[in-house]
């Protein structure tokens, strides 16, 4: 795994909608109709997170979420970041 420089991030960056590269972090937040959608849709997520080994820091408020990623193994960001972001999108947009 091989920690990206900023220039790679803000390229990478260009292939997702609504993610932005703050304090060593990828970030994004949705809002959905309730906190029921919002806790399905993080169950799906969570599904995922195990099946490619990364884990988001995520923050739930009624119907909000806000998804930090980075790769704490190379203190930084990894195209699992990146992997997972991409992932998590179709999700939410499914």
């Amino acid at each position: 795994m091989e920690k990206l420089n900023d220039l790679q991030i803000e390229q990478e960056l260009t292939k997702l909608t609504g993610w932005t590269y703050e304090n060593g972090s990828i970030t994004t937040s949705y809002k959905f109709k309730d906190f029921k959608t919002t806790f399905a849709i993080m169950t799906r997520i969570a599904f995922e997170c195990e099946a490619q080994n990364h884990h988001p820091q995520w923050e739930n408020v009624y119907n909000s979420l806000t998804i930090k990623l980075n790769t704490h193994d190379v203190g930084g960001i990894t195209q699992n970041d990146f992997n997972l972001a991409a992932t998590i999108e179709s999700i939410v947009n499914s």
